[in-house]
């Protein structure tokens, strides 16, 4: 478990170094979601890795949540022409774009990786969905002021300039309906596996705990 965390951070700190290294400096770089998540993981990791006490679940859930956000955007909207949000070609380095695989693909299916296989089942509570949504929505208020000061949004779908603030509204509430369902999904497989796991040792489900553990 800690060397996918281990291996998660290397990726992280790789993945925002290569990206640096092209047009795009350190500080232009933070104001986007996925670098935020990714840093927020690599945090996450480093804090388990090291850590003399428990991590609470919905902590664990939560950073898991939204590097899963930054590979599923990326890849199904950003990267995906069909969507209509999809990013003009860029021009990327050889090092750009493995930073930028790094951290859109790599980093998300390590940390889901983590969860499904390290983590003990039936430690979410449904209203983890809702309280996981805080982040999204903070960076939602946090990208249009931004964009009022500088002019400038980080992604298409939050663009003012281009669909006014009744379009950006759409697609912050499709976007935050999306993420409570992934969340949701979460919550639902992580008790569906403690059921499963249960039935299997003939031992009760542990669903509300709310501290993440190893298997044994």
């Amino acid at each position: 478990m800690k060397i996918v965390r281990i291996v998660s951070m290397l990726a992280v700190f790789s993945g925002v170094t290569l990206n640096a290294s092209g047009p795009q400096t350190l500080t232009g770089l933070l104001p986007y979601f996925t670098n935020q998540s990714n840093i927020a993981y690599a945090v996450f990791a480093a804090w388990t890795v090291f850590r003399t006490r428990a991590v609470p679940a919905a902590v664990k859930g939560a950073v898991t949540l939204y590097v899963t956000i930054t590979g599923l955007v990326y890849h199904l909207v950003l990267a995906n022409p069909a969507s209509g949000f999809a990013n003009a070609p860029y021009d990327r380095t050889p090092a750009e774009a493995v930073g930028n695989q790094l951290l859109h693909t790599v980093v998300p299916l390590l940390a889901v990786l983590d969860w499904l296989l390290f983590d003990e089942r039936g430690r979410f509570k449904v209203r983890y969905a809702a309280y996981w949504l805080a982040f999204p929505l903070g960076y939602l208020v946090f990208a249009l002021i931004r964009g009022l000061i500088k002019n400038k949004y980080p992604y298409p779908f939050l663009d003012v300039n281009d669909l006014g603030y009744g379009g950006v509204a759409l697609s912050a509430v499709f976007f935050a309906v999306a993420f409570w369902l992934l969340g949701l999904a979460f919550v639902g497989i992580d008790r569906l596996t403690a059921r499963r796991k249960a039935a299997a040792t003939d031992e009760p489900a542990t669903t509300g705990v709310e501290i993440v553990g190893e298997r044994p």
